[in-house]
């Protein structure tokens, strides 16, 4: 694989990065809520990792040739985006920014902090063991995220057919490297972009949503339209394009 090859996908990475989506919608709306960015961010790069697995396999030309499979992965895909965004719509009048995620540990800390907490118990007690739940509120504020966002992307046709349409484009079969070996490292390279561009993205809308409390409220609804709108035109493209 040439350079020039690599640097020409890197361009057109950060541009598919770039430009709002559903992905967007879903880590706006996860960056203002009660269950925090991160695993939403990593669901959603999880399932372009899952993507890069499955053209590295050849599976992902075997789901493109078959239109009946292809058929129902996007109907799935689209349901589920449309209950995504109809679940994130009617939540608009309640959203708000929350600081962080983990309001069960610091409440532990403050409790472990003073005289009577856990520290100062006896070995053996049953105070011990108030240190559990914490770390099971923890998992479970990452799960919901975490699956939404592998389920938005893994599942998204639209995002498989860009992989199948866009990277063999950049392989080169005269290239010193395995075609399977150039098509991972293309896989991986939009998975580094998508990091940096996404994470970017979740952290400036905490900042600029902080302090304002209707502006979350718009861009949760707003996100929730964009996600139901993006739904309703899969289904109609399957139908009636």
């Amino acid at each position: 694989m040439e350079i020039t090859q690599l640097t020409g996908f890197l361009l057109v990475s950060v541009t598919l990065a770039c430009t709002p989506g559903a992905d967007w919608a879903y880590i706006i709306s996860s960056a203002i809520g009660p269950k925090g960015y991160r695993a939403a961010v990593w669901g959603l790069l999880t399932g372009y990792l899952f993507h890069t697995a499955l053209l590295v396999c050849g599976v992902a030309a075997l789901v493109a040739s078959s239109p009946q499979l292809l058929l129902w992965l996007t109907m799935a895909g689209s349901i589920y985006l449309l209950w995504l965004g109809i679940t994130t719509l009617t939540s608009w009048r309640s959203a708000k920014f929350y600081p962080a995620p983990s309001a069960d540990r610091a409440e532990f800390a403050s409790t472990n902090d003073q005289p009577g907490g856990a520290h100062n118990a006896p070995p053996g007690s049953l105070a011990l063991l108030t240190e559990a739940p914490p770390q099971d509120n923890l998992s479970a504020h990452w799960r919901a995220p975490f699956f939404k966002g592998l389920l938005t992307s893994g599942v998204n046709p639209k995002a498989l057919l860009l992989y199948l349409a866009l990277i063999p484009q950049f392989i080169s079969p005269a290239g010193s490297w395995p075609l399977s070996v150039q098509t991972g490292a293309l896989g991986l390279t939009h998975f580094a972009v998508s990091v940096a561009v996404y994470f970017a993205v979740a952290l400036t809308a905490r900042l600029l949503l902080r302090s304002r409390p209707l502006a979350a409220r718009i861009v949760t609804a707003c996100s929730g339209i964009i996600m139901i709108g993006l739904s309703l035109a899969l289904i109609y493209d399957q139908f009636f394009g």
